[in-house]
């Protein structure tokens, strides 16, 4: 698990890699601005979505970016999906 720090520097270099510094801080700062409820926007953010979409997509990205597949959700291959 990491640091709470750690976290926090992995998302600023997520957002700045995304979005540029400008666009970087000008999403921090609009976070910051209004009243942010993050699980309510994570709830709307996926809703049109499945657990296996969300998971498929995640596994293509992790792929892309380390360069090695992505290991499938264990219960699944072993046959004791919940």
């Amino acid at each position: 698990m990491i640091t709470d720090t750690e976290v926090k520097i992995k998302g600023v270099q997520a957002l700045t890699k995304s979005l540029g510094n400008v666009g970087a801080e000008r999403f921090i700062a609009l976070i910051q601005r209004e009243p942010f409820d993050y699980t309510k926007w994570q709830r709307i953010l996926w809703e049109d979505q499945s657990i296996e979409e969300i998971s498929s997509k995640a596994m293509k990205i992790y792929e892309e970016s380390a360069g090695q597949p992505a290991q499938p959700d264990r219960r699944k291959r072993d046959g004791a999906a919940r």
